[in-house]
């Protein structure tokens, strides 16, 4: 079941067209991701989620319910642009924040002492936003995006500013609000983080839905006829007429080699050939990464 949902949605800005009959369903608990090149229309929709703006045509909803100003209060958002006041204190800052959202000042201060707690940040607590780094301000922005415990999260790029290790911090903190129940529609440029954190995705471009589903189905979908085959010990194949060898390796006692098929032959052809040159350990279409998926969708457009 859907908690979030976006029907035909369209949007203008003059003559520029934002959003052309946009549709998501996110399930509930889950991650999904909001895909698409610069100045496709993915900050456009986001604006609308959260009533910054309004869409033209279409509708919204939020758990089964048409989409309304109270349920800002259901809603938390991280934008790519960070909006905390550089010259207030970070603890005024975050109770603020908290009690914009509908929490009782004694409520906020746990919650906040919990997540500062969390994120090894207390220190910062009478520090101005002006003293703190960008990776620091993210911290602090990002517990104040999730400290009501909404039912929907929307991260915009939430990674910006981050080291490696602050970045895998934040990542695991994201799955761990899915676990307990948060449903989080995640946008990014950053397709390795895709794979790792989104179960489902929709792929905007000019404007239009030109790919969604489940990350695991594009992938498969998408196996360009390219298969791995690995094999025990130290085994060398030649391409032939059904199939040409894209690259081989001997690494930790076993050989891997990626191929393509050229002609029309099924894939227990392709093992009935391989079996007779070695013990199979495995036998896989070779899957696109979403960055490869993303570049070819992308670029067959354009």
């Amino acid at each position: 079941m859907a908690l979030f949902e976006a029907k035909n949605v369209s949007k203008q800005y003059g003559t520029q067209l934002a959003l052309d009959n946009v549709s998501i369903a996110v399930p509930q608990q889950s991650i999904y991701g909001l895909l698409g090149p610069n100045g496709a229309g993915k900050t456009t929709l986001i604006r609308i989620i959260n009533q910054i703006t309004g869409p033209d045509s279409g509708e919204l909803f939020l758990d089964g319910k048409k989409l309304c100003p109270e349920d800002v209060q259901r809603i938390g958002y991280l934008p790519e642009e960070r909006g905390l006041y550089k010259k207030m204190k970070v603890g005024e800052q975050a109770l603020y924040f908290a009690q914009l959202k509908g929490l009782s000042k004694a409520e906020a201060m746990k919650r906040l002492k919990y997540w500062f707690n969390k994120l090894e940040i207390t220190d910062w607590w009478g520090k101005k936003v002006e003293e703190l780094s960008k990776g620091m301000a993210q911290k602090v922005q990002f517990v104040t995006t999730v400290l009501h415990e909404p039912k929907l999260l929307i991260f915009d790029e939430p990674f910006t500013g981050f080291d490696p290790v602050n970045a895998k911090i934040i990542k695991n903190e994201i799955l761990f609000l899915r676990e307990r129940g948060a449903t989080i529609i995640f946008s990014t440029h950053n397709m390795e983080s895709v794979e790792e954190l989104c179960d489902n995705i929709t792929l905007i471009d000019k404007a239009k839905t030109i790919l969604e589903g489940s990350v695991d189905e594009i992938r498969t979908k998408w196996a360009a006829n390219e298969y791995d085959l690995v094999f025990d010990g130290n085994v060398k194949i030649e391409g032939n007429g059904h199939y040409n060898i894209l690259d081989q390796k001997f690494e930790n006692n076993k050989s891997i080699v990626r191929l393509k098929t050229t002609g029309d032959i099924k894939s227990n052809e392709i093992l009935q050939t391989a079996i007779k040159s070695g013990t199979v350990i495995s036998f896989n279409p070779a899957l696109p990464s979403m960055n490869e998926i993303f570049i070819r969708v992308v670029e067959a457009r354009n």
